[in-house]
């Protein structure tokens, strides 16, 4: 199978309503290429470097554009096309111009195999929080972690190998609030599940069921294969693909329970739009874990939450990211 490779163009100022909306139509994971990160590294002074190449040191500017890639399917043009539209509505709403002219190109297209397969040679297990440890599918685990939770993972084309800053943040909180309520038959939610990692660990841990959605069918396939591979009983999980902001059917179906762990690792503007979600079906005395929030929006992603209802237990930051344990206001 082929995959698109699909840019966004953009500004600096546009990374968030442009990273909101790819998340919005079901593009987990992506790529930001920011201007302004590019102009501060040609022109810092403290920073050294051995080798820089010529060409690079050549260029004038460098334009901000996101890349992501859908499969060249009749669900990945469906995809595009919405992204699209999304783009020009975005446009028209951008009376200033500053975010860019938001134009999407694909000019490129890039094998399965090339994409899925070469990588693997940088994943390898490594440790996470108090006990966890993340194991590659295809990799032997060494004898350091022998004695930790193992999560045997194979993120494929999906987000979520929990290198990333915010996937580990929610592991290590996923850890710690699990160890928090194991006196009790845990109900979890993990919104966004990508790989599944979240939801897996959470069972891992203790808990007695996981409901695991993602916007993303293909994200969807794979957290369900990985729940599998972890040998976890099927009526132990439910994976589920949709979107509860827009499909009234799809939300009843994920929202007609209460969890007693919601996780949730996306971009603070869907936190921020789902904030009545959340207060809704967190159960009495559950914990909701927000992350996926660059330190900068992270106020505001915080005023959203508290607005309905819901009160920080926890702030924690890391390499410019943040991720927000709450709790119902009243407790």
């Amino acid at each position: 199978m082929f995959w698109i490779e699909a840019v966004v163009h953009t500004t600096t100022q546009g990374i968030d309503s442009v990273s909101g909306l790819l998340l919005m139509n079901g593009i987990t994971g992506y790529a930001v290429q920011d201007s302004e990160d590019f102009n501060e590294f040609l022109e810092g002074k403290d920073v050294y470097f051995d080798y820089i190449e010529d060409d690079l040191l050549k260029l004038k500017e460098c334009e901000t554009t996101i890349t992501f890639y859908v499969a060249e399917n009749s669900q990945g043009l469906e995809t595009l096309l919405a992204v699209k539209k999304a783009m020009d509505k975005l446009k028209l709403e951008d009376k200033d111009g500053k975010l860019g002219s938001l134009d999407v190109t694909t000019d490129k297209k890039i094998e399965e195999q090339d994409w899925e397969n070469n990588w693997k040679k940088y994943f390898k297990p490594f440790s996470v929080g108090e006990n966890l440890c993340i194991k590659p599918s295809w990799e032997e685990l060494p004898e350091q972690f022998k004695k930790k939770t193992v999560i045997e993972i194979d993120p494929s084309s999906s987000f979520g190998t929990g290198s990333h800053t915010t996937t580990r943040l929610c592991l290590e909180m996923v850890e710690k609030y699990m160890a928090a309520m194991s006196d009790k038959p845990v109900q979890v939610l993990d919104m966004g599940c990508g790989s599944g990692i979240l939801g897996i660990a959470a069972h891992l841990l203790g808990a007695k069921h996981i409901t695991a959605v993602d916007i993303d069918e293909n994200s969807a396939r794979i957290a369900k294969e990985n729940f599998a591979e972890n040998n976890i009983a099927a009526d132990k999980y439910d994976v589920l693909a949709g979107n509860i902001l827009n499909d009234v059917d799809f939300y009843n179906k994920v929202c007609s329970k209460k969890y007693d762990l919601i996780a949730a690792n996306i971009v603070a503007d869907v936190l921020i739009w789902m904030a009545p979600v959340f207060k809704k079906v967190l159960n009495e005395n559950g914990y909701l874990l927000v992350s996926g929030i660059i330190s900068e929006r992270s106020d505001e992603v915080v005023s959203a939450l508290e607005e309905n209802g819901l009160l920080v237990k926890e702030f924690c930051e890391s390499q410019g990211w943040a991720a927000v344990v709450l709790c119902h206001a009243s407790l």
